[in-house]
């Protein structure tokens, strides 16, 4: 039985908000009211605001479980990555960009199913982490020059692009290299 607690419950809804994200952002994607182009970041913000949450309340109140254990980074690459698709359909990022970050997180969850295969638990690590935050805040960024809001904000998304691509392979390389023994008693 799963425990419910409101940690999983903020990640549940962040799991939820994924696919209402999608619909709101492809047909706000269609319109120039401007209330209709922010409202994607809006889902995108409290959406990434429940991850922040749901780990300071499962830490804080002891309140950990196995299921969000699972389901809380799951929830941040279904969000993340779901944004980034989204984002190449309306042409604000290339497609080659989302690929490799949605190989790197395919590779890492292969490596570590291999690693809990073989009663290995590979936790996140920093370089994991800072490249999440950073993935979420050029979701972020985009979506406030889709929105015609803080456009200025709009000089930032090559930089934070090329930030995005080096955490993508840092990041890959130091699980892999921090759990080479999960590689050689293949």
């Amino acid at each position: 039985m799963i425990k419910m607690n409101l940690p999983n419950k903020l990640t549940v809804l962040r799991v939820l908000l994924v696919p209402v994200f999608i619909l709101v952002l492809l047909l706000s994607n269609k319109t120039d009211i401007g209330f209709f182009r922010t409202l994607p970041l809006i889902i995108f913000v409290v959406a990434a605001i429940t991850d922040t949450l749901d780990g300071y309340i499962a830490r804080k109140h002891k309140l950990i479980t196995d299921f969000g254990k699972f389901m809380d980074p799951l929830a941040d690459k279904l969000l993340v990555c779901a944004a980034l698709i989204c984002f190449v359909e309306i042409k604000y990022i290339s497609s080659w960009i989302v690929v490799l970050i949605i190989s790197r997180e395919f590779i890492i969850s292969g490596f570590r199913m291999l690693a809990a295969s073989k009663g290995i638990t590979i936790a996140a690590n920093m370089w994991g982490k800072i490249k999440t935050v950073v993935q979420m805040i050029l979701v972020i960024v985009i979506l406030c020059d889709f929105a015609n809001i803080f456009r200025f904000l709009g000089v930032f998304i090559t930089p934070l692009i090329v930030l995005t691509i080096i955490l993508t392979v840092v990041s890959a390389a130091t699980y892999i290299l921090d759990n080479k023994k999960v590689i050689k008693n293949m």
